[in-house]
């Protein structure tokens, strides 16, 4: 059931590049099109056969590999992993959709674009940690290709300085996984037999500190930020998709899997320390936000803001908080996707994205009003406005949070009113007032770039009303991450009834 999410983007990827007939660039995203909407389509048949109430890892793989270095093909999908497989996929398809049809050199960039969505969806499914490591760094070299290659002016100066970011994020996570397999006395890498061992805690406290700075660059979370913005503003729209929807989300269920996952005790000491870093990111990443002129920019550092939310609600580790991550990291993908989306098209339509140059965008008659529009959901729904997927994730990641860390909550419930501020900026700027001269009569905007983002957008208003679809896939394995990795955890004692999901019903919705 779970090969097939990996190998199908790699078939696709390799008949698309060593095709022995030249392909036209409507042929090769034709290809791409075709393998992604059937990963898609499998992402389904696995979502429906998933079963929501059974906590554990569910379709597993298991092949010995590499027997001497402890390296084995296991695979396994549980409740955390599911909805970001899920994401992974439709967000790969999004950005093949959105694609330029005349984009350059089409084999390859089509072919980077498989191979990143095979590497994502492996790191998510790995059940053993030096095959999650080999996941993790394959999606590296596409994603750096995508913005040296088709990326903008700067895009050498941005791959280059994304490469270092992630190639010491990567050597740390394999510091920390080679210190964890030798301190235990392990024989090999899997994910399971290392969550029994019980190391000292010293121990703990160092390989854990390792594995935060390691995912703390890929989330990217403050003072590690600084690659992000550089390359979303090189990025070109599709990728900037990815890397803002799925990319990111790689960090943050890093932390929730292997650091929360691994150790509970250690993290239940760095717990307060984590909570004040969440509030910190939050804040910087939505002050800095609002002395943007550049749309993409902005966004990028609204990203960075989000992120924070998620770290807030590990950190909390209450049974509604850990829910509420997964929510959040599904949340923002869905809706830095549409604000990426939006932001490309206008550049594409007015050759701008300077916030002191756009004006009367939303005007009906000869402006964007479509895309305004949209654009309008979009930031109601990232500053948490009822009624959208927004306001639900930050809601019960504050609730979740709120009882355990009520400072370092209130100041990132602080950076989401902040959120508001640089998004009204935004609108305000670009798409209201009188259209100037230089923008009238601009060129109509096409079903293919309108589609995904309407698309995007109906997501985002349905699981904002019904978002139980999203949480009954998470809460059971949320919830047996509580009962086995903290049973004695500080951070524990202080969910009360009241404060979680539910202790008579534990598989029920809070939603």
């Amino acid at each position: 059931m779970l090969s097939p999410l990996i190998w199908i983007p790699i078939l696709g990827a390799a008949i698309t590049a060593f095709w022995p007939r030249p392909l036209t660039p409507s042929q090769s995203r034709l290809v791409a099109i075709v393998v992604t909407s059937t990963s898609l389509i499998w992402t389904v048949v696995v979502l429906s056969q998933f079963e929501p109430n059974n906590p554990g890892l569910q379709f597993q793989e298991n092949i010995p590999w590499i027997e001497t270095l402890g390296l084995t093909y296991k695979l396994g999908l549980d409740g955390l992993s599911l909805p970001l497989v899920a994401l992974n996929s439709f967000l790969t398809w999004i950005a093949i959709v959105s694609s330029e049809p005349s984009v350059q050199r089409p084999r390859l960039y089509y072919t980077m674009l498989l191979l990143l969505n095979a590497g994502v969806v492996g790191a998510f499914l790995s059940q053993n940690l030096l095959l999650f490591f080999l996941f993790y760094e394959l999606e590296l070299i596409p994603l750096y290709l995508l913005i040296a290659i088709w990326g903008g002016p700067q895009r050498g100066y941005a791959a280059t300085k994304f490469l270092i970011y992630t190639a010491v994020s990567g050597i740390l996570i394999l510091s920390a996984f080679l210190g964890l397999t030798f301190s235990s006395g392990s024989s090999n890498f899997d994910y399971e037999p290392l969550v029994a061992q019980a190391l000292p805690l010293g121990q703990q406290l160092l390989l854990l500190g390792a594995l935060l700075v390691g995912f703390g660059i890929k989330i990217p979370l403050v003072p590690f930020h600084t690659w992000l913005p550089d390359a979303h503003v090189e990025a070109s729209s599709p990728v900037s998709v990815l890397l803002a929807g799925v990319l990111l989300k790689l960090g943050t269920y890093g932390l929730l899997r292997f650091c929360l996952g691994l150790f509970p005790e250690a993290w239940a000491v760095f717990a307060p320390w984590l909570a004040t870093w969440a509030a910190v990111s939050a804040l910087y990443g939505a002050l800095t936000a609002i002395a943007q002129k550049d749309m993409k920019k902005m966004v990028a550092y609204s990203s960075i803001a989000h992120m924070g939310y998620v770290l807030l609600a590990a950190a909390a580790a209450t049974p509604l908080s850990l829910v509420a991550s997964v929510l959040q990291m599904i949340s923002h993908g869905l809706m830095s996707a549409l604000l990426f989306l939006l932001v490309g098209v206008v550049y594409q339509k007015t050759g701008s994205r300077d916030l002191d140059v756009l004006r009367g965008l939303l005007n009906p008659q000869r402006g964007l009003p479509l895309i305004g529009s949209l654009m309008v959901l979009g930031v109601m729904a990232s500053s948490g406005i009822p009624g959208m997927v927004g306001f639900i994730s930050e809601f019960l990641v504050f609730r979740g949070s709120f009882p355990v860390f009520p400072i370092q909550t209130l100041l990132c419930m602080i950076g989401t009113g902040l959120t508001a501020v640089y998004f009204l900026l935004l609108v305000n700027r670009a798409f209201f007032g009188r259209l100037g001269e230089q923008f009238v009569n601009l060129p109509p905007v096409q079903w293919a770039d309108r589609a995904p983002a309407i698309i995007l957008s109906i997501l985002i208003v349905l699981l904002g009303l019904q978002p139980s679809w999203m949480v009954r896939y998470s809460e059971t394995t949320t919830e047996a991450l509580m009962a086995t990795r903290l049973p004695n955890a500080h951070i524990s004692a202080v969910a009360s009834p009241s404060h979680t999901v539910s202790q008579d019903h534990p598989t029920s919705s809070p939603l």
